[in-house]
């Protein structure tokens, strides 16, 4: 996160859902303060459950910024192999 909440911009929290099975989806919302980063998977992610591990699913984006200009820098990682 490079700018910082209340002084540059409002609203734009960082927000991930987590699309479980035969459930309501879920959203968490991070609201990281200037200088930290989050680390995110992009896809899925596992989860324990009553018969073992599974994989649940997760979309991530920003809120609706309410005023001013959000900057975040993102480092994307890939599994070249």
């Amino acid at each position: 996160m490079l700018s910082e909440r209340g002084a540059d911009f409002e609203g734009g929290e960082f927000v991930l859902v987590e699309q479980r099975p035969r459930a309501q989806s879920r959203a968490h919302v991070i609201d990281p303060p200037q200088g930290a980063f989050v680390i995110f998977p992009t896809r899925e992610r596992p989860q324990e459950g009553k018969r073992g591990y599974h994989r649940v699913g997760l979309r991530h984006g920003v809120s609706t910024l309410a005023s001013g200009s959000r900057t975040a820098l993102g480092v994307i990682f890939h599994d070249a192999a």
